[in-house]
């Protein structure tokens, strides 16, 4: 009688009988799921560069279908101001006009904040303000630090501020300060479903291919199946609607998936008739400056059209393009600028989506792939059940993809 024996140094062994695939599965849980996830990612790896990439930098375990996750990003650097400055009629020690104004937003500017104004001319530059205190709401007073001299009064303001934009410099404290404004982030959350992707295999040698597993060699007609399951994965983890069905009879449910397309919060558009080197660099700005500033190399995934485009412009030093990088098992061109680096590959789904014109900018550092139940292999005896004279395979993962960082992540699309 075959059975399992616990080695000297905590290993398994099978004694009294052959190394079958149930053995394996008892023994070792798990070994033969990790080698087929290894292979798995090498069919076809430039057909689906989103679920490819997702494989190979790694997913993490979702406890559940649905995902919830959070994301935290930075205090807005600018400000911009509702309304005209008003002079309080008050002046400081240092005999500075004292100004009330007043924000549009909330909670950006507080007091010891020092604020530039680009749009404002002043001694020495842009107009300087220090906030000396809050008043209500989103009005402060504040003093110019480099404002015109009048009548012997400093730090006058010449300029029309409604409309303007503040940036955020560094704070000033006084010598004896030992507490400033409080300042806590709190992450965001957002949620996406895990959807469940399946592809049958049936095929009357499996159970001879099944016992050398740890060594996965895939017939054609595997090979094409997993193909096919992994082509619908990447468009439902580029262009899914999250959304939540009730099954015929209401004793089950359906769980989709939303797609990263929709999830990137930043957006650019190009004009068909003015595509340029210009074009490109003002992509890059988009994509690599301001809150959108991420990883200094992405990937930008695009139609036909869109790379046919690229491939046409005459390449400068300003904008250089490499050889051939490979990365995560893709072959991928390289646009260099001073912003960043693109990494470029053309994507078979955005021309079956209609997206043939579009692309999109993607940070790998911030797309994560959440998996409630891993790729896994199950093997069906329907010759045994009465159903066909045959042994199915079933291909089955749940999984969904999610940005961290959203506005990293640039949608790339053609003007109308």
């Amino acid at each position: 009688m075959t059975q399992i024996a616990n080695g000297h140094a905590g290993g398994r062994h099978i004694t009294d009988g052959p190394l079958s695939t149930p053995m394996i599965n008892e023994a070792a849980p798990g070994l033969l799921r990790n080698d087929i996830d290894t292979r798995v990612a090498r069919i076809r790896p430039m057909a689906t560069p989103i679920d490819q990439i997702s494989r190979m930098i790694g997913a993490r375990r979702a406890a559940s279908m649905i995902v919830e996750y959070y994301s935290v990003d930075n205090k807005s650097q600018t400000a911009t101001f509702s309304g005209s400055a008003t002079e309080t009629n008050e002046e400081n020690p240092d005999g500075y006009m004292i100004y009330t104004v007043a924000f549009r937003e909330n909670g950006v500017v507080a007091p010891t904040d020092t604020l530039m104004v680009p749009s404002v001319a002043a001694t020495g530059g842009c107009l300087v303000l220090y906030v000396t205190e809050a008043v209500e709401g989103n009005t402060y007073k504040v003093i110019a630090l480099n404002g015109a001299t009048t009548a012997g009064v400093k730090g006058m303001i010449e300029g029309e501020l409604r409309g303007a934009t503040a940036v955020r410099m560094g704070r000033a404290a006084s010598e004896l300060d030992v507490q400033t404004t409080q300042f806590e982030a709190l992450p965001r959350k957002s949620q996406n479903n895990c959807q469940i992707f399946k592809a049958q295999i049936e095929q009357g040698t499996f159970a001879r291919l099944a016992a050398k597993e740890v060594g996965w060699t895939f017939s054609d007609q595997e090979e094409v199946a997993v193909m096919d399951m992994r082509m619908g994965m990447e468009k439902s983890f580029l262009f899914g609607v999250r959304a939540r069905l009730q099954t015929a009879g209401g004793t089950d449910e359906v769980l989709l998936t939303e797609g990263i397309w929709t999830q990137a919060q930043t957006d650019f558009s190009y004009s068909a008739d003015d595509f340029s080197q210009n074009t490109l660099i003002d992509l890059m700005r988009t994509a690599f400056t301001g809150d959108r500033a991420g990883s200094r190399r992405k990937i930008l995934i695009a139609g036909s059209d869109l790379i046919a485009r690229i491939n046409k412009l005459d390449h400068t030093r300003t904008v250089t393009a490499r050889d051939t990088v490979t990365r995560w098992g893709i072959d991928f061109s390289e646009l260099i600028s001073k912003f960043g680096s693109l990494y470029v590959v053309h994507s078979e789904v955005f021309d079956q989506c209609g997206h043939e014109s579009d692309g999109m900018v993607i940070d790998p550092e911030y797309l994560v792939k959440y998996v409630h139940v891993p790729f896994r292999v199950e093997r069906i005896d329907l010759k045994g059940a009465g159903v066909r004279n045959t042994e199915a395979v079933v291909v089955t993962e749940a999984s969904c993809m999610a940005l961290r960082h959203p506005k990293a992540h640039v949608r790339v699309t053609l003007a109308d």
